[in-house]
């Protein structure tokens, strides 16, 4: 804000220091001065909003937005004021009220191609694209700029995306933008690059490939100069489009000729050659084969051109992969083809070992032939990987010692073979002693590789680092095959291996993965922090940490995790509009739709949901009738229960779900098939989430009210339609809960490091579930009692029978919470994360159970008080109390004594887990060494730490709803 235009204005120089305190952050000095220079210059619009501007930083909202609208109601043309209000606006998340504002300034000053502009981008910020092309042709009136022009022509062109009938789209928007452009091209007007971009976009949108073509080959096509192959990429985009198979065919050749190792080109290459094979094209007799010359149309010209580019690349300066690796995918089609050519190219499995004799030092190497590794018979498996090691130079210290590599290069090339190796399975068929032996060699490579990274700085990766998560992977088959210790050595070797290499991510995130699965979230916190996930991370990574925080207890850092998420995705709509306007300005066309489909797609995002949806069923958790009322929490939240804010038909899954290494053979790795079904799990668990949600909102609604209660008054009221909302989200919530049943019934098993399962089966598993439903059922028993008065024996019998019922299902629930969470057995450490999830799901239970006594003591408190006047009037004592009341105070004491049992458990558990002398663990596997021991009982502290941490918050919560429940008493 400090680079203000430089205008010879006395008042600039009387704002300066305002601006400056803004600028520093000093808001209250900024506020003062304002109001000295006020005292002073009444009419000193800006003075006004700048203070306006000071008032909203310092949490005063609605003061500032008084003070803005009465200059805004003045309509100031002076641009030090439009500017300062446009900035409040914008920290206000209110863009439209800078349309407003820009639009009177136009009327006032009809001829200012800068407020012209501003209007045009006030526009843009707020996706008014009908008036952005008004204003585009009324800034194009006063100055006939070109740019001006063609931002009209985009506003046309985003009503034709942004409009629901698609006909509308292609039959008015779309030829009226083409008009315009065609109208420029024959005046000879077009000037620059971005401009033809827009008529090609155009052409495209319209179907008109053909046209689009001519466009591109023809004069205006010489503009596009800015990217690369520009002109190439968009004739291919085109001839693909119009079956041009031949064109297609010469143009690939043509440009890998001029570079032989562009792989896209190889594919499209590939792809026209076997269209035209099954054509049965020939050539035309007397003229040339294609626009684009020379056209291949069988086997034999194409294993003829892919020799020739090897040929090529022999004499090349440096090694090219493509010809090579096009070699392999030319067999690969013309296998699957059924083709009996592919002899003449020779046989897969020495031409991938003559590719990793070539390129077997590159990191790149496994990466390339993970592809191509099906082209290989099973049987031919183990001789494939021998041949490989047979010609790394290897050299043992001593007889009968590991053979080690002696440089970078044969590390690179032995590494490979260790992940082609897993890859094809070998070492999945091993015994459990022959895996620990791997393990072994595994970690003493890693160990000799570290001398090679001696220089390295600490945020570069070790070159050794895939040996130590490559073992790492060997212990979690022996973990999920039931050995207990081996999770303990995967923990241990990723500890040490991060030691070594502070900066590598996939040490982090198998920590983060392993430290959950083992129920210790405290760990996990400052491993996320550490990745330091930028920007759209916190969509595609963000589930690993908001998964686990609150299901494991860890209540502070559930909110914080949260809190990051939901920063970044509110942020997404005001940064999205900036890139566009920067998109307008500087003539980056192609880019506009791109930025609003992101947008989209993040506003529809499963992530974003889950967060927003946790994140108030946790506020509530936390301090719904603790530190503020049920009904001020809801109402801060802006909750009802009618609303329903998730585009559950538009959901996307924008998870990272591979973002893990994996070396896993296909039918071992996450499929397609496994995203699918978690997408499907986590939608259902959204669904019965956000219906929980919306039900707990509804609680305040339902408020007694004092007036008599009958029929036609509830109507009147609303209170009645209120009733009916939460009796149809009860319905929904069943509906939601059976299908969650059915989904779980299939007992998918993912990958260990495919996408976690949801707290779902834990959720029915142990007993949560109907201890939620029979207390929203509850709810409508109580309304029906509100309604109908005391004089209803069955209602009374109802609820007296849904306490007891209630009291005994949450003493289920409490009694699968008992147990050890951390046990010694054997000498090894053995722990029970479903026990912690356990007592999270009570302690959710408990408090919403306590959310529905509070409407129970709302609704039976009057009657009670009238109960009493009627009993001084007729001046008897022996009037009977109605059964509903006993029946209400028993259950609060049960729950209290419920509650309490609980809180003393969670003492004993924190005491046990106190008291756990890790020193005492047997450490008694000789796989360990010194150094390992060391990193052992660092990674069990920090797990006996964690569920200490857990049981205490979990604990601390429990005692303050212990103190609500004690003020419920009638």
């Amino acid at each position: 804000m400090a680079a203000r235009g430089h205008v010879q204005d006395p008042n600039d120089r009387r704002l300066r220091p305002i601006y400056d305190y803004l600028d520093n952050g000093n808001n209250k000095m900024a506020i003062q001065q304002a109001d000295k220079l006020l005292k002073k210059h009444k009419d000193l619009h800006c003075a006004k909003v700048l203070k306006a501007i000071g008032l909203q930083r310092t949490g005063k909202q609605d003061e500032a937005y008084a003070l803005a609208q009465e200059v805004a109601a003045l309509e100031p043309t002076d641009d030090n004021s439009l500017q300062a209000l446009t900035i409040l606006y914008r920290e206000m998340h209110r863009p439209e009220l800078v349309t407003k504002l820009y639009e009177a300034a136009v009327k006032k000053v009809p001829n200012s191609e800068e407020y012209h502009s501003h209007l045009f981008m006030a526009y843009a910020r707020v996706g008014e694209y009908k008036k952005m092309q008004q204003a585009g042709m009324a800034l194009y009136k006063i100055v006939p700029k070109n740019p001006y022009y063609f931002w009209s022509v985009m506003s046309l062109i985003m009503q034709s995306i942004s409009a629901q009938d698609e006909n509308l789209s292609k039959t008015m928007f779309l030829p009226l933008a083409e008009r315009m452009v065609e109208k420029m091209v024959k005046e000879d007007k077009i000037e620059a690059e971005a401009e033809v971009e827009l008529y090609y976009m155009i052409l495209e949108r319209l179907e008109k490939y053909k046209e689009a073509l001519d466009v591109v080959r023809g004069k205006l096509g010489e503009k596009l100069t800015s990217e690369l192959q520009s002109r190439e990429n968009k004739c291919m985009a085109m001839y693909k489009k119009l079956c041009r198979w031949p064109e297609c065919n010469a143009l690939s050749r043509r440009l890998l000729l001029k570079n032989s190792d562009d792989w896209q080109f190889y594919i499209t290459y590939f792809d026209s050659v076997f269209q035209l094979i099954d054509e049965s094209w020939t050539p035309p007799p007397e003229e040339e084969h294609s626009l684009e010359g020379e056209v291949h149309y069988s086997t034999e010209q194409a294993v003829k051109f892919i020799e020739e580019r090897i040929t090529e690349e022999s004499k090349s300066s440096r090694p090219l992969r493509g010809p090579y690796l096009a070699k392999l995918e030319l067999i690969r089609r013309l296998r699957y083809r059924g083709c009996n050519d592919e002899y003449k190219l020779g046989d897969p499995e020495e031409l991938m070992f003559q590719y990793f004799k070539k390129f077997g030092d590159k990191p790149c190497c496994f990466t390339d032939l993970k592809v191509f590794v099906d082209l290989l018979p099973s049987s031919q498996y183990t001789k494939f990987i021998s041949q490989l090691l047979a010609v790394i130079p290897l050299s043992a210290a001593a007889e009968g010692e590991l053979a080690l590599p002696s440089d970078i290069k044969a590390l690179q090339q032995h590494l490979c073979v260790v992940q082609l190796s897993r890859l094809l399975g070998i070492y999945h068929t091993m015994e459990k002693k022959q895996k620990l032996a791997v393990v072994r060699e595994l970690m003493l490579r890693y160990r000799h590789g570290l001398e090679f990274g001696k220089s390295c700085l600490k945020t570069e990766l070790q070159f050794s680092d895939y040996y130590c998560l490559l073992a790492v992977h060997l212990l979690l088959d022996l973990w999920l095959e039931g050995e207990e210790t081996a999770v303990w050595q995967c923990l241990t070797l990723l500890e040490e291996g991060l030691s070594h290499s502070p900066s590598n991510a996939q040490f982090k995130l198998l920590l983060i993965r392993i430290y959950c699965r083992l129920g210790a979230f405290e760990p996990v916190a400052e491993l996320y922090s550490s990745l330091d996930a930028k920007h759209i991370q916190h969509d595609t990574i963000g589930y690993l940490l908001t998964r686990y925080a609150e299901a494991l207890g860890h209540y502070a850092a559930a909110s914080q995790s949260c809190n990051f998420a939901l920063r970044f995705f509110h942020s997404n709509q005001k940064d999205t509009s900036e890139y566009i306007i920067q998109a307008y300005k500087y003539g980056a066309f192609e880019k506009i739709p791109e930025f609003i489909a992101f947008r989209n797609r993040l506003n529809s995002s499963l992530h974003f949901a889950q967060v927003r949806t946790e994140r108030m069923l946790l506020d509530l958790l936390l301090e719904a009738n603790i530190s503020t009322s049920l009904e001020e929490s809801i109402k801060s939240m802006s909750l009802s229960p009618e609303e329903d804010d998730i585009p559950w038909n538009d959901l996307r899954d924008n998870r990272d779900l591979t973002v893990l290494f994996n070396w896993d053979p296909k039918d071992r790795d996450i499929s397609e098939e496994h995203k699918k079904l978690s997408l499907e799990e986590e939608t259902m668990w959204l669904r019965i989430r956000s219906l929980t949600l919306r039900l707990v909102s509804g609680l305040p609604t339902l408020s007694h009210t004092i007036q008599p209660k009958n029929s036609e008054k509830t109507a009147e009221n609303g209170v009645s339609s209120k009733i009916d909302t939460i009796r149809s989200l009860l319905q929904q919530l069943e509906v939601a809960v059976d299908s969650g049943k059915k989904f779980l019934e299939q007992k998918i098993q993912y990958p260990v490091l495919g996408p976690p399962p949801t707290r779902m089966a834990g959720f029915f598993s142990n007993g949560s579930c109907q201890c939620q439903t029979s207390l929203f059922y509850l709810v409508s028993d109580i309304y029906e009692l509100d309604t109908n008065g005391l004089d209803s024996a069955e209602i009374q019998e109802r609820i007296g029978n849904s306490f007891k019922s209630l009291v005994e299902r949450l003493t289920d629930l409490f009694n699968k919470c008992k147990g050890d969470l951390i046990e010694v057995r054997d000498g090894t450490l053995k722990t029970h994360p479903s026990l912690l999830e356990n007592l999270v799901f009570f302690v959710e239970t408990i408090s919403i159970a306590l959310w529905v006594s509070s409407y129970c003591d709302s609704v039976l408190r009057p009657f009670k008080s009238n109960l009493q006047k009627k009993k001084k009037k007729k001046k008897e004592s022996s009037l009977a109390m109605p059964p509903v009341f006993t029946h209400f105070l028993d259950y609060v004491t049960e729950l209290q004594t419920l509650t309490s049992n609980v809180i003393d458990h969670i003492k004993g558990l924190e005491i046990i887990l106190t008291a756990l002398k890790l020193e005492e663990l047997s450490l008694k596997d000789t796989l360990l060494l010194e150094e390992e021991k060391k990193f052992t009982k660092t990674v069990q502290g920090k797990v006996q730490s964690s569920y200490h941490h857990s049981v205490q918050e979990i604990g601390e919560l429990l005692k303050k709803r212990l103190d609500t429940i004690k003020k419920l008493k009638i």
